[in-house]
């Protein structure tokens, strides 16, 4: 064996020693990522991929959509204001929606949402609620903050009809616009109208279905006053029948815990989360 010869470093070698050594670290972050993706994908999705805002476009096709709002008549306000692209768009403003858990827990989250959507909005049909501008949708009471604004009604609106002055004022507070003194652009702006609905979810119905606690739940939480505990069985029943209806068009079990049984909560529990946000 030879005397080892001295190499020269150029500045050639140099830099493919540079590209080389970038290139390692690239690929053990690949790696490190991947591990990561698979903790979330692994027995939960079974996918090499992290579940993102976008698939959920893929559950709520343009097919789903039309199936909702092709059911409400030609002449219903709703058409044409509610669109697939504005809820897809709106999802900008409530990125964990359809994000948390398994593939089956977001499949159910949505087939819950749009459940309620169509029982409260009659297929897409209405965007306020029916009379609801004779209805006082105004609550003072230590939400100094969300003061109603005289000559503004803060009645249902949008798909899953926002109502109360504290929900607009805190809806607008959160996605940026002027809930109190323009509560109506939730009925003249589609984007603003879906995001609303989002908000509305992402604050007080979200949890309940990620922690599988049923689609029963959410009822108590949107309606328990009126619906929960005997109220009206009747409009229980077809918030439970969209929601089978959507669970099977997705592919996807109902779960455990479909009706509401008890009135547990205040029917102004809403303001739980406001008094948070004012603090």
């Amino acid at each position: 064996m030879g005397t080892p010869k001295m190499v020269s470093v150029t500045p050639t070698i140099r830099k493919t020693l540079l590209v080389i050594g970038l290139a390692g670290i690239l690929v053990g972050l690949m790696v490190e990522s991947a591990a990561g993706r698979d903790k979330r994908c692994g027995a939960v999705y079974g996918c090499s991929k992290i579940y993102t805002g976008n698939q959920v476009g893929e559950i709520v096709t343009q097919e789903f959509f039309d199936r909702i709002i092709n059911q409400s008549d030609a002449s219903c306000p709703g058409n044409g204001f509610y669109t697939r692209d504005a809820f897809l768009e709106a999802l900008s403003s409530s990125t964990e929606f359809g994000m948390v858990g398994s593939l089956d827990d977001s499949k159910r989250e949505i087939a819950a949402f749009f459940a309620h959507v169509t029982h409260e909005t009659g297929h897409f049909c209405y965007i306020e609620e029916i009379s609801g501008a004779s209805q006082d949708y105004c609550y003072e009471a230590n939400i100094q903050p969300y003061q109603c604004v005289a000559g503004k009604s803060y009645h249902g609106r949008g798909p899953l009809q926002l109502k109360w002055n504290y929900n607009y004022g805190a809806a607008g507070y959160s996605i940026g616009f002027d809930g109190l003194n323009s509560p109506e652009i939730v009925a003249d702006n589609p984007l603003i109208s879906f995001k609303t609905a989002l908000w509305y979810w992402m604050n007080h119905c979200h949890s309940i279905i990620i922690t599988r606690k049923g689609f029963g739940a959410t009822i108590e939480t949107i309606n328990d006053a009126n619906e929960c505990n005997g109220g009206n069985p009747a409009a229980v029943d077809a918030r439970v029948r969209y929601y089978k209806e959507y669970c099977k068009q997705l592919g996807v079990s109902t779960g455990d815990n479909l009706t509401c049984k008890s009135n547990p909560c205040d029917p102004n529990s809403s303001l739980v989360y406001v008094s948070i946000l004012i603090q």
